[in-house]
């Protein structure tokens, strides 16, 4: 197969097939399975995160992408072109690496200009490039400077502008951001998604940071022991997990474990350990297991020194007493484990901080009621 020639982003692209099909793709190093039989479609101009855990499998995924590592099976389809087999350089796909892999003997300019040169690109093409990438990542009046003169922020703009410069149809990111404080992160995530939009290209990102993949992408897909374990946007993924394993990886939550005990319309009642009885929505893909855990987000359980009025909808409501064991205060939160009546069971609660000096704030022995709706109530398969 021939190389890949370099395209325009997003405008060119079939809007019928993917841009990227990854078709029952497995990679497996001695005995150990890396990555099992991973299917997944991405879209054109989309910003996808592939999140897991160290050792899941998603930085092999992201190397087979990019050519680094061929796959034992299944394909790598882009525009319907199977790649799996293709060089690195023929791909019309590059790799941000976590390190940044930034040649230490080249200044800013040359840096990003180095694939262009390699590409054969004329001078004059070049220079205009270059001078776009620099104003579009705000490297102005450092053009000459090498990377060990840069701060961390900006060595990470300068890979980013290299790495984009060819107008790749996919640009691949590992752990991007890893390397910077949580304030530059935090700053450096909203360029990182204004040069996406604006460029019109496709980014996928390989991040352990849950928020930062919430912040960056349209999909996420979860990977656990070499496998998805879900593919959905970041609401959904919080929201609506498919497996516990899920909805403990992502986000904080509370896990109740019990068994159904009666099926009432499209409610449950569930009797749990060390929560009483309580009543939750019915998924609609649980089946016929009785075994269940129930999930509940810290921020969707309410406190209450007194118990709620009979007029607020007390009777769809599940309430507990309990009392606050410990108090954390999290600045734009305070974050609440509260022990309950009779069984040792605990829940966490988490409240915003809406005024700055609060009468009404919670601490540590105090008595409270806890209740929840049934829609908090996220019911799995133990």
């Amino acid at each position: 197969m021939g190389p890949l020639s370099e395209t325009t982003p997003q405008a060119s692209v079939d809007t019928v097939l993917p841009l990227l099909r990854i078709d029952t793709v497995g990679k497996q190093f001695g005995g150990f399975t890396a990555v099992d039989e991973v299917s997944l479609d991405i879209k054109a101009g989309e910003f996808f995160a592939l999140l897991g855990p160290s050792g899941c499998g998603k930085t092999t995924l992201l190397r087979m992408l990019a050519g680094f590592e061929t796959p034992d099976s299944g394909r790598i389809l882009l525009h319907g072109e199977d790649v799996a087999q293709v060089p690195p350089h023929q791909r019309p796909v590059n790799m941000m690496f976590q390190s940044y892999a930034l040649f230490p003997h080249l200044n800013v300019r040359d840096n990003i200009a180095f694939g262009l040169r390699r590409a054969g690109m004329p001078r004059a093409e070049i220079n205009a490039r270059v001078a776009e990438l620099v104003a579009l990542v705000r490297l102005e009046g450092l053009e000459k400077r090498r990377p060990e003169q840069l701060s961390g922020g900006q060595r990470q703009r300068v890979a980013l502008a290299r790495a984009v410069a060819r107008r790749p149809q996919l640009l691949l990111l590992d752990e991007p951001l890893a390397a910077l404080d949580k304030k530059l992160r935090d700053s450096t995530q909203r360029e990182l998604l204004a040069l996406q939009r604006k460029l019109g290209l496709t980014f996928i990102v390989v991040t352990h940071d849950q928020d930062e993949a919430m912040t960056l992408a349209d999909r996420i897909g979860v990977m656990n022991a070499g496998k998805l374990a879900q593919v959905a946007t970041p609401r959904q993924l919080y929201e609506e997990p498919r497996s516990r394993w899920v909805a403990e990886f992502v986000g904080d939550v509370n896990i109740i474990e019990g068994q159904i005990e009666a099926r009432e319309g499209g409610r449950l009642r569930v009797a749990t350990q060390g929560a009483g009885v309580l009543t939750a929505l019915a998924p609609r893909d649980l089946g016929g297991a009785t075994d269940v855990c129930v999930a509940i987000r810290p921020e969707k359980i309410r406190l209450s020194q007194r118990a709620p009025a009979s007029d607020s909808g007390a009777a769809t409501i599940n309430r507990l007493e309990g009392t606050i064991a410990n108090v954390n205060y999290l600045g734009s939160a305070s974050s609440y484990t509260i022990m309950l009546d009779g069984g040792g069971a605990t829940l966490r609660a988490s409240l915003a901080n809406a005024a700055r000096v609060s009468a009404d704030a919670y601490a540590a022995g105090q008595r409270v009621t806890v209740w929840f709706a049934p829609d908090d109530c996220i019911v799995l398969d133990r």
